[in-house]
């Protein structure tokens, strides 16, 4: 025999009142956001803003890119079942620390020319790579002009070329064989996609393996941005160009890259 429902239970149609969240309830749950979110910026993803034209026209100043942390770093026992790593290719563009500790830990990116074992040289400016030309849609001359050390690449010496790391020369020398440079183990030879403006392994060396942080996926904004403007570090310039990006933030993105893969 079934009990009868109380007046109160019949035809009320309410649901159970909800549990309202604690105090302690709600920190923990932000907390988890919190941590969450900050393993994602710290082993997974990470963001990079182009502060120079040596990648263009691949990369503009001005790019803000989210950065893939996780698939180029050193392979471990306990991970590498689950992460899908991967070595890093030729033609990869990567973002890295700057082999020179002049520049105090200062993030780069240019492309990856040659791998571990890669004979490189270059002639007139054209790339060859263990003898072969190399087809570079991605690269630009913008002035057409010639420097036989940047363009002669490893031919001549690098003795009183301007911008050249002092601990160069003597690397330089000791990695070439014959007419080229051969890349050591654990290395890797980046140069800019806009030859002609770029600093890259012909100026500082090699690239550790170490060194590597990551490989950019796509831009997420793109703003206007003048070639000099990450040079000005000042809290004052900072936060004049932060104004200047809030008030042109609608006329001087630019919209057509927003979501553009880098490759």
């Amino acid at each position: 025999m079934h009990a009868r429902k109380t007046n109160q239970d019949q035809g009320t149609g309410k649901k159970p009142e909800k549990k309202k969240e604690t105090v302690p309830e709600s920190i923990a749950g932000f907390a988890e956001v919190l941590v969450s979110g900050l393993f994602i910026i710290t082993f997974v993803m990470g963001s990079f803003v182009i502060p120079s034209g040596s990648m263009e026209q691949t990369l503009l100043v001005g790019d803000h890119l989210f950065v893939d942390r996780l698939t180029p770093a050193p392979k471990t026992s306990y991970t590498g079942p689950v992460v899908p790593y991967r070595q890093v290719h030729r033609g990869d563009i990567v973002v890295f620390i700057h082999p020179d500790e002049k520049y105090q830990g200062q993030y780069v990116v240019k492309r990856i020319i040659g791998a571990p074992g890669d004979r490189i040289h270059l002639r007139n400016g054209e790339v060859y790579r263990n003898g072969e030309k190399l087809n570079e849609p991605y690269r630009i001359r913008k002035r057409g002009d010639y420097i036989p050390y940047r363009d002669e690449f490893p031919a001549l010496s690098p003795a009183g070329v301007p911008d050249v790391s002092y601990y160069w020369p003597l690397k330089l020398h000791e990695s070439i064989q014959g007419e080229d440079l051969v890349v050591p183990p654990g290395n890797y030879f980046g140069m800019g996609d806009n030859r002609e403006e770029s600093l890259d392994s012909r100026y500082w060396g090699f690239i550790p393996q170490e060194n590597i942080v990551g490989r950019p996926l796509f831009i997420y904004w793109s703003f206007v941005t003048p070639h000099d403007e990450y040079e000005r570090t000042t809290m004052a310039e900072r936060a004049s160009f932060l104004f200047y990006q809030i008030v042109h933030f609608f006329d001087k993105t630019r919209w057509n890259r927003t979501f553009r893969r880098v490759k």
